[in-house]
């Protein structure tokens, strides 16, 4: 949906401190072998992340009603301010993530799933951002992930889901790479 420059820009106030307070929260006072488990879980929870941001992509927001009809419209408008709102974010990780990871795993690793899968999305609307408003180096990594991106907002819209990773791309074939623009050498 279409968002102020507050509501698009508070994601990257609000998660920030709820990661860094999770941290806190899951590692006060931990022993070595158990921050070094919460370490496993976060770590672990960002991978599972770029799983997540791929299928959401894939299955949720172009085949949905309404939000099929939201991502189009990014799709057309690619500059706007269009996005998920803090709240609604939120209250998606509240209800799917933490209500579950916290009474299934306990408040530690729960805290570490939370924090991994919010870092990752956090990743996620990061690079989201910058492949739409930046305009990096011809050379640069993210050069490379605009470039692919851009390939399934003009080119095909049936490729190139992930946004932060092109790994589950890979692994389900819906990458599509961009010829080369280098001449050949012979």
């Amino acid at each position: 949906m279409h968002l102020g420059r507050l509501g698009y820009y508070s994601d990257f106030f609000v998660y920030p401190a709820l990661i860094a307070g999770l941290c806190a929260w899951g590692l006060a006072g931990a022993t070595p072998e158990a921050a070094g488990r919460w370490l496993a879980f976060a770590l672990s929870s960002v991978a599972v992340w770029t799983l997540l941001e791929y299928l959401l992509h894939r299955f949720v927001l172009h085949h949905f009603p309404y939000l099929k009809e939201m991502h189009h419209s990014h799709h057309v408008e690619e500059k706007a301010q269009i996005g998920t709102p803090t709240w609604l974010s939120l209250g998606v990780f509240a209800l799917v993530v933490v209500l579950p990871s916290w009474l299934g795993l306990g408040d530690r690793l729960g805290s570490a799933v939370t924090a991994g899968l919010m870092a990752g999305y956090l990743w996620y609307i990061s690079v989201h951002h910058i492949v739409h408003h930046w305009h990096p180096g011809h050379s640069s990594y993210v050069y490379g992930l605009k470039r692919r991106h851009a390939l399934h907002h003009h080119a095909d819209e049936t490729a190139n889901f992930g946004v932060s990773s092109s790994f589950w791309d890979h692994v389900f074939g819906t990458l599509v790479v961009a010829p080369s623009r280098e001449p050949q050498r012979r």
